[in-house]
């Protein structure tokens, strides 16, 4: 996805964080999947935005952050 909606619910990425794109994670579009359909490393997300990735997960699943 390359435009968000500014919602809560989601993170940008992007060539920062080893993608070739900008794109975005959705956190109130979640699924389960199993660790063997995960064949390939693309990026890693840094210190800062694994806390917003955190916070917009929060938000979805409405925990306390």
């Amino acid at each position: 996805m390359t435009e968000g909606q500014g919602l809560a619910t989601q993170v940008a990425v992007g060539i920062d964080e080893g993608l070739k794109y900008d794109s975005w994670i959705q956190c109130d579009n979640l699924r389960s999947v199993q660790k063997n359909e995960l064949t390939r490393w693309i990026g890693t997300l840094p210190p800062g935005k694994m806390r917003k990735l955190d916070y917009a997960l929060a938000v979805a699943l409405d925990l306390p952050y």
